[in-house]
């Protein structure tokens, strides 16, 4: 049985948060501060592991206490195109125009500073069919606010598990945390 030791999760995210909730992590919030927008890459695998480790580093750099670190970032990559969160409503109705009746690829970058310092990383990719959306049905989406706080411009825990047709890989990853990847690493690190 995995021995749960206390997490620092090095996100903001509410949904990374309500996932180790639900899984009963016991864990703790602490917002890395990293400016995300000084962090380039044109591969989005890259891009969201650099990000997640960045994240990681600060919090780790930052802690009074050693336990471990936990930091993620997620986009969205469209027909090459990572798509972070809409800035505006426009942009949000203009991708999903874009994104209806096809596939995307949601990303995640994952990376775990052990009490000792040991660093794993890696990022989890799972396919993502949208549903072909009318126009009304896009900007009725976009209206309830949601699309605008998520990368890629949905959420699948939320409204937007109802324009999500089918996934091909692991659900918690395009929620924002790949629980599956989480235990083999805590196994690890408790071992």
């Amino acid at each position: 049985m995995l021995r749960l030791i206390l997490l620092m999760l090095a996100s903001a995210s509410p949904a990374r948060h309500r996932l180790l909730q639900q899984a009963a992590i016991p864990h703790q919030v602490r917002v890395s501060g990293v400016d995300e927008e000084t962090i380039h890459h044109i591969d989005p695998v890259r891009l969201v592991q650099h990000l997640a480790e960045a994240k990681a580093a600060v919090v780790h750099q930052q802690m009074e206490v050693s336990s471990p670190v936990l930091g993620c970032d997620s986009v969205l990559e469209f027909d090459g195109t990572v798509f972070g969160k809409p800035a505006t409503a426009a942009e949000a109705i203009s991708r999903w125009q874009r994104m209806a009746g096809a596939w995307g690829l949601l990303h995640t970058g994952h990376c775990l500073i052990s009490d000792h310092g040991e660093r794993l990383s890696e990022t989890v990719t799972t396919r993502v069919l949208f549903a072909a959306l009318s126009t009304s049905e896009i900007e009725a989406y976009v209206a309830t606010g949601e699309p605008l706080l998520c990368a890629g411009g949905f959420a699948l825990e939320g409204q937007g598990g109802l324009v999500v047709e089918r996934l091909d890989g692991c659900f918690s990853n395009v929620i924002g945390l790949s629980l599956p990847l989480l235990r083999c690493w805590l196994l690890v690190i408790n071992a």
